[in-house]
């Protein structure tokens, strides 16, 4: 496997019940079990962005799980966006949305 293919970003925009139900953290611990790097936060207007690097396969996977989100989430939609923040670092996190760091 290339360095390309080993690096590839990739990020979405999770929409419906995705607040306020464990979303997040349930992102870091799937991501971190794909062995992802990253980041997500909440948006304003109710939906989660997330943003990740890693793998095509694994980042499928996760795209599949952002699908379906923890047991209390009702997701709607996951819409592929570009990536125009970092998923950079040497793990998956929890980010600020104002400051995305």
């Amino acid at each position: 496997m290339s360095q390309e293919e080993r690096n590839q970003r990739r990020a979405w925009l999770v929409s419906g019940r995705v607040q306020g139900v464990g979303f997040r953290w349930c992102a870091v611990r799937e991501a971190d079990r794909l062995g992802l790097t990253g980041a997500v936060w909440n948006e304003p207007d109710g939906r989660v962005e997330v943003h990740a690097r890693g793998p095509a396969d694994a980042l499928d996977a996760f795209e599949a799980w952002l699908g379906v989100g923890p047991p209390m989430a009702s997701v709607d939609a996951v819409v592929e966006v570009p990536p125009d923040a970092p998923a950079e670092g040497e793990s998956f996190e929890v980010r600020d949305p104002r400051t995305r760091r």
